[in-house]
């Protein structure tokens, strides 16, 4: 199966992902109704970006050496890729601080600091898949890797602490989203590694297929799993309410 095929394909799932998420999300409460938006608008962003590299308005071809003959050898570089995490990977951090912080105080600086580091991990990553000299790309390589790990260190230390207050199943939860997105985000660094963006090991068709797999897996898969498990903890939350009004009304 060809890129083009792939992206046309990934297209299609994104989209049906986003408006699943949409119907299934519920929206009884302000932070169940801003969970439902967020989660099923991150795939449909998803959608955009993959429509725009089927249609080729997403890529750009890069020269990277001339054949003997004279001829220019060039590689794609789907740049639009990288304004879909810009904007996907932020939502997807802030519904996660959210679910750490359903019921305690809100800490704006633990939001704060693990989008910021999101987006200069994006960025740097973009300047690594466009450029071509070596000491450029692995240098901004590296600059990302520390800021993934600054993603990182909120998600497990700032964000777990804060998490510590809640009641069980929202620490459950919240464990449970947390270790999912890590370790899929983990697997993006190592596929465009080995994708023509980095090393070249794998052709251009096997790189879309593993990110196309990624994508699915964190903003759909994940998604559906999230807005799940937020319906069971707004059930929970409005469970509560209605016991104390009937003790309050009882006394």
């Amino acid at each position: 199966m060809n890129s083009h095929t792939l992206l046309w394909i990934s297209t299609i799932v994104m989209l049906a992902g986003g408006i699943v998420i949409l119907m299934i999300g519920k929206r009884r409460t302000p932070t169940e109704e801003l969970h439902t938006v967020l989660h099923g608008i991150v795939p449909i962003i998803a959608a955009c970006s993959y429509f725009a590299m089927a249609t080729g308005q997403g890529m750009l071809l890069l020269p990277v050496g001339v054949t003997p003959t004279g001829s220019v050898v060039g590689r794609i570089f789907y740049y639009a890729r990288y304004i879909d995490w810009a904007f996907t990977t932020p939502l997807l951090l802030i519904t996660l601080s959210m679910t750490a912080m359903h019921a305690g105080r809100k800490r704006p600086g633990i939001i704060a600091g693990i989008v910021l580091s999101d987006v200069l991990m994006i960025l740097t990553s973009f300047f690594f898949g466009l450029s071509e000299t070596p000491i450029l790309k692995w240098s901004w390589f590296i600059i990302s890797c520390v800021a993934f790990l600054g993603v990182y260190y909120v998600i497990w230390i700032s964000a777990m602490q804060a998490n510590k207050v809640e009641r069980d199943d929202v620490r459950s939860n919240y464990r449970g989203n947390a270790l999912m997105l890590s370790v899929l985000w983990f697997i993006y660094p190592i596929v465009l590694i080995l994708a023509p963006d980095g090393l070249g090991l794998i052709g251009d068709a096997a790189g879309v297929l593993c990110i196309g797999i990624l994508d699915v897996l964190t903003k759909v898969v994940y998604g559906i799993m999230t807005v799940s498990s937020d319906t069971k903890t707004t059930d929970r939350d409005l469970a509560e309410v209605t016991h104390s009004a009937t003790l309050r009304t009882a006394a």
